[in-house]
């Protein structure tokens, strides 16, 4: 998916500057998301996406630079063009005094590129001669680095630098050199980048924390859960709404099930537990994938979004393939959407159709959902959430699930 992107110019190898094609950014954003979301390798991650910068956006070559914890350095990972225009070799590590680096991870220097999502080299020496610049500064420290910065950027060969982060933290800095019909780079190609870089961000530090978990499933199943605890919150750390959701959910659906043995409705084998409290962790971590502008979306989502919306519960399934779960746990993730009465998604099951751990999901989900605050509404008091889980025994919800719900509420459980 990542290679997929509208061609903007014929081959690079091309003497002749040809006019650049209209990109639809917001729709190859879309794309590049897909695609990244689906790719565990962080080195193979950035390869692809500096192979697609290249390649299909008229650039003369590109470079990744990323932060290395075990070396606690910022390392350029993969450069990529033509010879001669590419970062030559020796430029590999960056420390946190480097002055790119220093430049996107401090203030009140970070403040210099909002509106602009990037610096450009053109623009140094208009920030240097700002006369806020000099003024905050009395004309020493900023314009110092910002000189620095000059000189750095023309020994990489870059015009334009990325910065990509990942809650707050400077996770990589994308490097762009000149573009083939040598025009500036524009706000909206800039913007696109930075969307990029965020995006790209998330699914490299989503890479890593993939790779570090199957390493310690290996050793131990209470390191392997807690890497799970985090994987399943990085979704929060990209819809602003979801905050203590996933936990939420995990702990009503686990109170679900242990309500549902006691009432004498079921019998669970004990790896039914570890099982339901992997997918409540995870069951919405095909959302990673989702467009933050829908994710975040205040509105009614269109007709469209919403399509793309519901495709996070496969996108879930395919994310997490590699683990190798559990079928319950991959039921949970996949189904908690359903229906008992047919109409869920993603494939329409109806009553016992639906996997135990995607119905006792799904009541926790609802519930949560319920009973949270959203930006344009506030929660349900939860003697009403319940009255609509009560409404919907056997429309909505498997009634085993969902009578365990009101019987944790009567008791004060929940």
């Amino acid at each position: 998916m990542l290679d997929s992107l509208t061609p903007r110019y014929r081959s690079p190898k091309s003497k002749k500057v040809l006019s650049p094609m209209r990109i639809d950014y917001k729709k190859e954003l879309e794309t590049a998301s897909k695609g990244m979301i689906m790719i565990h390798d962080p080195k193979l991650l950035i390869k692809l996406i500096i192979r697609m910068i290249v390649r299909k956006l008229g650039v003369k070559h590109a470079a990744m630079i990323l932060y290395d914890p075990d070396k606690s350095a910022y390392i350029l990972n993969i450069s990529r063009g033509q010879v001669g225009f590419k970062i030559p070799p020796g430029f590999t590590r960056f420390n946190r005094e480097s002055p790119i680096i220093k430049f996107f991870m401090e203030d009140p220097y970070k403040k210099l590129i909002v509106g602009r999502n990037a610096i450009v080299q053109e623009d140094i020496n208009k920030f240097i001669w700002r006369e806020g610049v000099i003024r905050n500064d009395k004309g020493s420290g900023t314009v110092e680095l910002l000189r620095k910065i000059d000189d750095q950027m023309q020994m990489l060969n870059t015009l334009a630098c990325v910065p990509a982060y990942y809650q707050d933290r400077l996770l990589a800095v994308l490097l762009l050199g000149e573009k083939y019909d040598n025009s500036k780079f524009d706000q909206e190609e800039l913007d696109f980048f930075s969307a990029l870089a965020s995006d790209a961000a998330m699914a490299i530090r989503n890479a890593q924390l993939f790779n570090h978990l199957r390493l310690e499933a290996e050793r131990n199943k209470r390191q392997f859960l807690q890497t799970i605890i985090v994987l399943g919150s990085t979704i929060e750390a990209k819809d602003k709404y979801t905050h203590g959701h996933t936990e939420r959910v995990t702990n009503y659906s686990l109170a679900i099930a242990h309500q549902m043995e006691k009432n004498g409705t079921m019998r669970f084998p004990e790896s039914f537990f570890d099982n339901l409290y992997i997918a409540g962790l995870l069951h919405d971590i095909g959302k990673i994938g989702v467009p933050e502008n829908i994710l975040n979306k205040t509105g009614k989502l269109t007709d469209d979004e919403y399509e793309i919306m519901k495709g996070h519960t496969i996108r879930g399934v395919e994310i997490v393939k590699p683990l190798e779960l559990a079928q319950e746990t991959l039921d949970g993730i996949k189904h908690h959407h359903e229906r008992f009465d047919g109409k869920g998604y993603p494939d329409r099951l109806k009553g016992n159709q639906i996997p135990i751990t995607a119905a006792i999901i799904a009541v926790a989900d609802t519930y949560d959902a319920m009973t949270s605050d959203r930006s344009y509404r506030k929660g349900l008091k939860k003697t009403k959430a319940i009255e609509e889980i009560k409404n919907n025994i056997g429309i909505q919800f498997n009634p085993l699930p969902a009578k365990a719900m009101i019987e944790l509420f009567k008791k004060g459980e929940v």
